[in-house]
């Protein structure tokens, strides 16, 4: 009954009718009629927890099922009978407008609900919760209904390793098409395969995933939280996404225990999961032996120390109160998650370039962490160093090593293209903001959190606000950087290129 996908990596264009040959639109339509089902069924879970408290809002995501069933039936019908082959082009529509689409259908229960009744603030918070940022407009965080709170947090823990790799999981159905599709969803400069099948590796990833965020529950209401709260704040640090059930986060609880557990677990899921799944497996050494979760670590460690000074000596707090301070916020940053315990405005100014920096370089490959990632850093700076050697030995054959690995030329030129391309991204959304009257500090880090999908920002839009006085333009704006932030920037951006719709 389903149509069985698979690579044809002889003529990705064979067979298909449409568009000029490129790609095929009614296996497209098909897959992401199969995925709105899946998002239908999240809303019936989020009903749940709404009649569990007896709240009035369990009608709007019935009505959001009842859409999301109405339109992926109508594209899964559209969609049958379409060829059996998934090509690369079709993979990247497929996770671009699949994003797309859930964002659109995930934002009806905030607006049908009139607990966000603009349509902007509606799709930049549901953009936000998928794409794991953590930028909100709301601000009665408070006396939102339980329902939508744990939608809000689903969001981030399902965008977290992502919407269609949760699906290959979950219903791997897909056939050959699950690498291409997880290949232009999955994130970093390389996929690692746990197992010979995709959809073995994702069941894999997910477990690890699943067991690390029921620990993290375990710790948080052992530390005081209630089962919702900490389900919710699990979902957000796992997903490194930002969003809490109380306006003041993580403060509200005024606890070392919760911050030092959210923080630690912050760390956690910004290393890459195929190397937590493999320390499951016994294998620990993999993960400390790894070049990339060495100099992530380090980073971390590096400027928990420099800002913990800075703490201490300038603002006078407590030793240990100013090492927590530092290394919470540190991990909330550099993992790209954004829960804050309190206004880091206020420190030293030189801990802000340390924090910006965090910002940039977000967390480890194969992650749930944004950014440009620590592995594409390792190289640079391998380059960087090889380059002074080649002053010295302009003949000499220098290439760059990782875990005992050369990494191929071409790898180092498209990490460099990334990288350039990164901070060009970062400087256009800085810009464009500017232009609607936003200071350039406030505009500045705004959209470097946007595309790193952060979710904090300073002045007006640091952690002691929300997003809710920036204007309209630049919400959509941040919306478009932080999907193209997660979907790492040439993955979406490659459907607008010409040569995207040329035949080759």
């Amino acid at each position: 009954m389903n149509p069985t996908t698979y690579s044809n990596p002889q003529n990705e264009n064979n067979g298909t009718t449409s568009l000029n040959n490129i790609v095929n639109t009614k296996l497209i339509a098909y897959v992401i009629g199969i995925l709105l089902w899946v998002e239908g069924g999240l809303f019936l879970i989020c009903m749940g927890v709404s009649l569990f408290y007896k709240e009035a809002s369990y009608i709007h995501f019935l009505y959001a099922t009842g859409i999301n069933l109405l339109i992926g039936g109508s594209l899964m019908t559209y969609g049958k009978g379409a060829r059996t082959w998934m090509t690369r082009r079709d993979g990247y529509c497929i996770v671009t407008l699949t994003w797309l689409m859930f964002t659109i259908l995930g934002m009806l229960p905030f607006y049908t609900s009139g607990k966000i009744p603009s349509v902007t603030n509606a799709f930049f918070e549901t953009m936000s919760g998928f794409t794991t940022t953590g930028f909100t407009i709301l601000d009665h965080i408070d006396t939102m209904p339980k329902g939508l709170l744990f939608w809000r947090a689903l969001t981030h823990w399902l965008g977290g390793l992502g919407i269609v790799c949760f699906t290959i999981a979950l219903l791997p159905i897909f056939g050959g098409g699950n690498l291409q599709l997880f290949s232009a969803e999955a994130t970093g400069v390389t996929h690692d395969k746990l197992h010979p099948k995709i959809s073995m590796t994702t069941k894999l990833i997910w477990t690890v995933y699943t067991l690390m965020t029921g620990a993290c529950v375990g710790l948080l209401c052992l530390g005081g939280m209630n089962l919702f709260d900490g389900v919710c704040h699990a979902f957000s640090i796992l997903g490194t996404g930002g969003y809490s059930t109380r306006q003041a986060s993580i403060a509200w609880w005024n606890s070392p225990f919760i911050e030092y557990v959210t923080a630690t677990f912050m760390i956690i899921a910004s290393l890459n999961v195929t190397l937590l799944a493999l320390c499951m497996q016994g294998r620990i050494g993999r993960l400390f032996k790894d070049g990339e979760t060495r100099w992530f670590l380090g980073s971390a460690l590096v400027i928990t120390l420099l800002i913990m000074t800075g703490l201490y000596f300038k603002l006078d707090y407590p030793i240990e109160q100013a090492f927590r301070r530092a290394y919470f916020h540190v991990a909330t940053i550099h993992s790209s998650c954004g829960l804050i315990s309190e206004d880091y405005t206020f420190w030293p100014k030189y801990t802000w370039i340390l924090l910006i920096y965090t910002m940039l370089a977000g967390g480890c490959t194969g992650s749930t962490a944004g950014g440009i990632k620590s592995m594409r850093i390792v190289i640079l700076f391998h380059s960087i160093k090889n380059q002074f050697k080649r002053l010295i030995h302009p003949n000499a054959i220098l290439p760059v090593r990782i875990n005992n690995h050369v990494v191929p030329q071409p790898v180092v030129n498209t990490v460099a293209t990334f990288t350039i391309f990164y901070l060009l991204c970062s400087f256009v959304g800085c810009f464009l903001l500017t232009l609607f009257d936003i200071d350039f500090l406030e505009a500045l880090t705004t959209s470097i959190s946007a595309l790193g999908n952060t979710g904090v920002g300073f002045g007006c839009y640091g952690p002691s606000n929300t997003m809710s006085g920036m204007p309209e333009a630049g919400k959509w704006i941040m919306s478009f950087l932080m999907l193209m932030g997660r979907l790492e920037l040439f993955n979406m951006l490659i459907l607008f290129s010409p040569v995207f719709w040329k035949e080759w």
